[in-house]
């Protein structure tokens, strides 16, 4: 590993940062978004999907508070508790989603297509492969499995529950940082489909990339995306880059296969001694 003396960094990127539902396996980040729906269903009061996705890529339990915190959600919660949401609530409804969540996760696994290949090529260039996710350790281990079983493997794993604070603070970015043994920051790539993971890799001072299509902004499954008409597709896309760009993505894609046409550029852009 070379000391930069203070200098610019010039060299190749070093590590990507992925991470995992909507961005390398779970076309239209669907696991979490049917179980947040089906946990306030139980608690009696209904919300949309649209509303459980609001704070995705958050730590699960943060973001069932984040959700009990919507003005409509808690509108609804008041009427049908006379009361509005507790702490208790969110505990209670956390316990709730972690067997939920865990039990339906391989249903959602596939790997979005694009993945392996892209994972190989930038193996191939001497680039470690890190992952960050707002999954519990248990609901990661049940990820990794399928993601084995279809050939990826990343070199790091670190979940929110590891570090001191989840998305978007920049610690599971870092905590990478440190198991992959890579430096500078600056020659890292953060790759997520949610806000704020594009949050945590800009605090982590990383470049980073969104991915509109395949996530949480979109939230359709492949088949569905595929089914609909042009129009529809390219206003939804549209949607989600102007969503992507205005929280500051330095790049924003359809889906990882997409990828390392950015990686490249951020190669020529840190030989010019550009940061992010």
């Amino acid at each position: 590993m070379s000391n930069n003396n203070g200098h610019r960094y010039r060299g190749p990127v070093r590590a990507v940062i992925l991470d995992w539902a909507g961005t390398t396996m779970d076309f239209g980040c669907m696991a979490p978004a049917v179980v947040f729906v089906k946990v306030f269903g139980q608690a009696g009061v209904p919300i949309t999907i649209d509303e459980a996705r609001a704070p995705m890529g958050a730590h699960k339990k943060e973001h069932i508070r984040q959700i009990t915190e919507i003005e409509s959600v808690r509108a609804r919660w008041q009427e049908a508790h006379g009361r509005p949401p507790a702490d208790a609530d969110v505990d209670r409804m956390f316990a709730q989603f972690v067997p939920l969540q865990e039990a339906c996760l391989s249903e959602y696994s596939d790997l979005i297509p694009g993945t392996l290949d892209v994972i190989g090529a930038l193996k191939g260039r001497d680039i470690r492969i890190g992952s960050t996710t707002g999954y519990l350790p248990g609901m990661m281990a049940i990820n990794l499995k399928d993601a084995e079983r279809q050939g990826y493997v990343p070199d790091s794993t670190v979940c929110a529950g590891d570090v001191p604070a989840g998305r978007p603070f920049p610690f599971m970015c870092l905590q990478n940082v440190i198991n992959l043994q890579v430096s500078p920051v600056t020659a890292c790539v953060k790759v997520d489909d949610t806000l704020p993971g594009i949050d945590e890799g800009l605090n982590a001072g990383m470049w980073t990339v969104g991915l509109a299509v395949s996530g949480n902004e979109v939230g359709l499954p492949l088949a569905d995306w595929e089914a609909l008409d042009d129009g529809d597709r390219r206003a939804r896309r549209q949607h989600a880059y102007a969503r992507m760009e205005g929280a500051g993505a330095h790049y924003v894609i359809d889906t990882i296969a997409d990828l390392l046409p950015c990686v490249d550029d951020i190669e020529a852009r840190l030989a010019r001694g550009d940061r992010p």
